[in-house]
């Protein structure tokens, strides 16, 4: 694994990693979740990497070893942006195909780059990828009606302003062992904005809206028993996408199914169709 940097658009240092292998299939870009790292998805991209993949991925901005106010979003493309640059940097030409892979919020902003191809003139940031693997993406945050009203007051009131995400670390496994690492880990924070917020709710109304619409090769992997996110954001977006979207609920999952005591099963589940990619 090495460790790499590079700059935003505002001068925001972004720290990425690769995990490579050669000779690699292709690239897997990893997008992390809310207020944790990529350095947690060491397990993955072993299981990756075995596999002939060549795996790279980002602390978001505000998360991380990255720069930037903790789970702060100065401007609501901001992530979009610096995804772009990331895929920039880490794009091997002739080197096999670049899927992105995102976690939770690390799914929504995947989702919603690809998604930006569906528009008549894409932002600049947009860039083509190949494939897209969603994990427990927070296509729905779930959040109730005295939720939405304290969104409506402090996104104008103090947009900026981090509050504690309200996010339980039990939640995220039934692990203990993942729960007590994440506990333990100086670079999780469990800080949010309604800025980064209103962008989550924004961003996952516009995929769930455009996925009639949907073109690109996409696996989506969700966790029924999720309390991070709703599993109805996930459940509504593979209803209503056409057959070039594979989505398998895992019922009794928590929120990192790639993390739980059947991590096996859901990568098996990974593996099967990223074979079936490389071999199409």
């Amino acid at each position: 694994m090495t460790l790499h940097t590079l700059a935003a658009a505002d001068a925001v240092p972004l720290q990425w990693r690769e995990w490579p292998c050669a000779p690699a299939r292709g690239t897997v870009l990893v997008v992390h979740g809310l207020g944790e790292h990529i350095g947690r998805y060491h397990r993955l991209a072993a299981r990756l990497n075995a596999c002939g993949w060549r795996v790279v991925g980002h602390d978001q901005r505000g998360h991380g070893s990255s720069g930037g106010a903790r789970g702060d979003l100065p401007r609501a493309d901001a992530m979009l942006d610096d995804l772009s640059r990331v895929i920039d940097a880490v794009r091997i030409p002739s080197g096999g195909p670049l899927l992105l892979l995102g976690h939770s919020l690390g799914g929504l902003i995947a989702s919603r780059f690809v998604a930006e191809g569906l528009a008549a003139h894409p932002a600049p940031w947009w860039r083509k990828v190949d494939a897209l693997v969603l994990s427990s993406p927070a296509l729905d945050p779930g959040m109730n009606g005295a939720k939405k009203l304290l969104l409506a007051v402090f996104g104008r009131l103090a947009p900026h302003l981090a509050v504690n995400n309200g996010l339980k670390p039990a939640w995220i496994s039934r692990d203990a062992s993942v729960v007590r690492a994440y506990l333990d880990d100086p670079l999780v924070h469990d800080r949010v904005t309604p800025a980064l917020v209103r962008c989550i709710v924004d961003a996952g109304e516009q995929v769930r809206r455009l996925a009639p619409a949907w073109n690109a090769r996409t696996l989506l992997l969700y966790a029924g028993s999720d309390r991070c996110v709703a599993p109805a954001g996930s459940a509504a977006f593979a209803a209503a996408a056409p057959a070039n979207l594979t989505a398998r609920e895992f019922p009794s999952l928590f929120h990192e199914i790639f993390n739980e005591p059947e991590r096996d099963e859901v990568f098996a589940a990974l593996q099967s169709w990223l074979d079936a990619l490389t071999a199409a």
